[in-house]
């Protein structure tokens, strides 16, 4: 045989043996098949990054922005609870034949800007959003095949506003997206039908709910799927347990994807990735199970009301104390802001949204990826605690400045010669002194209001306490 010729004759006996070998092996996320089944799926690891993140930010925005009076559940309260001030609301400012369908044409989402709120979004410190997709209105924000002449492209803005927002935020900022979906819908004929005949049709979920949340994962890829409103129905209605196997098995976003628990009468806090319990749910102590904490900066609604006043809003200070709480006690913080009908998120919420970044670009290392203490909350001050036990460090965090420049510290044991304080922000060790029974007092820094890392809040961070 000639040298020059052994390429020649290489080629196909290499391809030979590549068609001899073993496939390679299926990738990570093959090895753990999930049945439909909760007990299967409940056994699904929750991805690592939902826990590490503790922040998001959930937007309600949709054709119950057009009123935008009193509640996103405007169209049921004023059709069928017929509840006055709606009624009233109605009567003076729209014609007598007006439907809630001919609010479609005046959600313009003319301002929407997907890259502006991007920016304002990563400005906050959350580490991911959810968009609310689909509300109980049925009004789809992306245009849905199922949803006809019902949804973002045929009506209204006439454009693609979950494409936009998913665009902007893997362009521009290092945020999770992910995306809300309500499951039925208030007065959709075939969920009515359905609902008569106590749930054994299930024309909705195969025509309507399932085709769409397909549509939704394959097209966007959400890495949060929350959902929302059962409509009263069990989970084999929905056949959600089916559609999380898909999810979680073969789905685009199955080894990042998180899900809720809000999957059927009967699922909430029970079964899912991570357990909501009920909306604005804080339960002050520390959960077996990952959970989060979805609330509102405005304290009434989860869409944006005109009528709102300043006392309507929690302060900055309410809500650095409730990520903190939550954070303290496992969980995770969803803040809700609600756009206007033009697609502009109004100064109160964006202020908001930027004062709680600037509290967690000095705090964020007692946030971010930290673990719950062997103490949620100290008996002495109300402060509260988080950790990270591999770098040895114990955050104790507290929301008002003593005036006698000594904070008490009931739980935290020092270690004589190796335990340090600091504060975030400040990073000069301060003097501490270990008390008699149990605890430590710290001497903090004399600052003017100038000097102070921050204005909301302050975290400790103590090295080697236990």
């Amino acid at each position: 045989m000639r040298p020059q010729e052994l390429p020649r004759l290489a080629f196909p006996l290499l391809l030979l043996l590549l068609l001899l070998l073993p496939p390679p092996p299926c990738p990570a996320h093959s090895a753990t098949r999930f049945d439909p089944t909760w007990e299967s799926l409940d056994a699904r690891q929750l991805p690592a990054w939902f826990d590490q993140a503790k922040f998001g930010i959930f937007i309600h925005w949709g054709v119950f922005s057009v009123p935008s009076f009193g509640s996103e559940w405007f169209w049921w309260y004023w059709q069928k609870e017929k509840i006055p001030k709606y009624v009233e609301f109605m009567k003076d400012n729209y014609p007598p034949s007006f439907k809630y369908e001919d609010f479609g044409p005046l959600f313009t989402a003319k301002f929407f800007n997907a890259n502006q709120w991007a920016d304002i979004f990563q400005a906050s410190g959350a580490k991911y959003i959810v968009l609310t997709s689909k509300h109980h209105e049925g009004f789809t924000l992306w245009g849905s095949e199922y949803s006809w002449n019902w949804n973002a492209i045929d009506e209204g803005p006439k454009r693609d506003i979950v494409k936009e927002l998913e665009v902007a935020i893997r362009n521009r900022t290092d945020l999770r997206f992910g995306l809300y979906y309500s499951l039925f819908e208030w007065f959709h004929p075939l969920f009515l039908e359905d609902e008569s005949s106590s749930f054994h049709k299930r024309q909705f979920p195969v025509s309507k709910t399932l085709p769409e949340l397909y549509e939704l994962v394959n097209n966007y890829q959400p890495e949060v799927l929350w959902s929302d409103g059962d409509g009263g129905a069990p989970d084999q209605y929905w056949n959600s347990t089916g559609f999380l196997a898909w999810l979680y098995n073969e789905s685009p976003v199955r080894g990042t994807v998180v899900t809720n628990d809000r999957w059927g009468a009967g699922s909430i806090c029970k079964h899912g990735g991570f357990y909501t319990c009920s909306d604005r749910y804080n339960p002050g102590h520390l959960l077996p199970h990952k959970w989060e904490n979805c609330m509102t900066i405005d304290k009434l609604s989860w869409g944006y009301r005109r009528e709102a006043g300043i006392s309507d809003y929690l302060t900055i200070e309410e809500l650095v104390k409730q990520l903190v709480e939550t954070v303290s006690c496992g969980g995770n913080l969803l803040m809700n802001i609600g756009p206007t009908l033009d697609g502009t998120i109004s100064v109160v919420f964006e202020e908001r949204l930027r004062q709680m970044g600037s509290w967690l670009k000095v705090n964020g290392e007692a946030i971010y990826e930290t673990h719950t203490w062997r103490s949620q909350n100290d008996t002495v001050t109300p402060d509260v605690y988080t950790s990270k036990p591999k770098e040895k460090l114990v955050y104790a965090i507290f929301l008002k400045w003593p005036t006698s420049g000594q904070l008490f510290l009931g739980h935290p044991k020092a270690i004589l010669g190796a335990t340090e304080v600091k504060l975030l922000g400040h990073g000069q060790p301060l003097n501490w002194i270990s008390l008699e029974q149990n605890g430590i007092m710290v001497e903090l820094p004399q600052l003017t209001i100038h000097q102070m890392p921050c204005k909301w809040g302050w975290a400790l961070a103590l090295t080697n306490v236990i």
